[in-house]
């Protein structure tokens, strides 16, 4: 695929960080982007810096409704006559130690991370087949090698990830492209909502979001790998030298994730 001029690409998580870049580098390719958030006041005031009002669509959607999901496809549907692309970015993050955990909280990264890309890819499949076009899990390093004090994050991701190989292969003779995109640390505001161990924001963020790959780039190399329909992108060489070491030396990389999650600010080891 040379071009994303004219595809239909629904974004979810498109109010803020890798969401938002995305849509608007996708905009700036002249793709008709789908917006979806649970605020829609938000997504109607981003609207502008995405695409014109008539190549761009903001539908409110909680990811972890089933028909928030069925209503969202049916809205770009409605609008475009088709569907393209499926990125299902939107997620959370969290911070605590499981034995401090409150349950409810990996319901909740479940609900949105796993659940979200679930439904929304349910929905939309139909319409992607027809278009033999691609689905997107955004996932993260922590989909292939776990970060301590991220429970259920790391296992929120390794079930996107899991759930969209097996739906590749399903579709493998069909023209379906399927890409898991994994972002190393990238500069977001997912790491100030991340919840805690009573479900409770974060606030803050233990890095220096200054250092990281920036949404803006991630974005970039997100619309790279559509083009040129990729399966699997890992991102930064720390992910993809974590990705590595946890096939060839996972005890090693077990001992310098604790290190290094150690040293963060206020890390939950200290």
């Amino acid at each position: 695929m040379d071009s994303l001029q004219d595809k239909v690409i629904i974004v979810t998580g498109a109010s803020s960080g890798i969401g938002l870049a995305s849509a608007r580098q996708f905009g700036s390719e002249g793709a008709r982007v789908v917006m979806a958030a649970r605020s829609l006041d938000k997504l109607e005031a981003l609207a502008p810096s995405v695409a014109p009002p008539d190549r761009v669509l903001c539908v409110k959607c909680d990811v972890t409704l089933e028909n928030d999901c069925r209503a969202l496809i049916e809205a770009a549907v409605a609008r475009f006559g088709r569907i393209d692309i499926l990125v299902n970015n939107a997620g959370i993050s969290m911070r605590a130690m499981f034995k401090d955990l409150d349950l409810q909280v990996i319901h909740r990264l479940m609900d949105v991370n796993f659940w979200g890309t679930v439904n929304c890819t349910k929905f939309a499949l139909p319409y992607l087949l027809e278009t033999k076009g691609s689905v997107v899990g955004v996932i993260s390093i922590a989909g292939y090698s776990a970060l301590p004090a991220r429970t259920g994050y790391s296992a929120s991701k390794y079930a996107i990830r899991g759930f969209l190989d097996t739906i590749r292969i399903e579709h493998l003779k069909d023209g379906l492209n399927v890409l898991v995109f994994a972002p190393g640390y990238t500069a977001s505001n997912v790491r100030n909502a991340a919840l805690t161990a009573d479900g409770s924001a974060q606030g803050e963020t233990p890095l220096d979001e200054g250092s990281l790959m920036s949404a803006e780039e991630c974005a970039k190399r997100l619309s790279r790998a559509l083009r040129r329909r990729r399966s699997q992108v890992t991102l930064t060489l720390l992910g993809r030298a974590t990705v590595l070491l946890h096939r060839l030396c996972p005890r090693l990389l077990d001992r310098l994730t604790y290190s290094y999650i150690a040293r963060e600010a206020g890390s939950p080891f200290k």
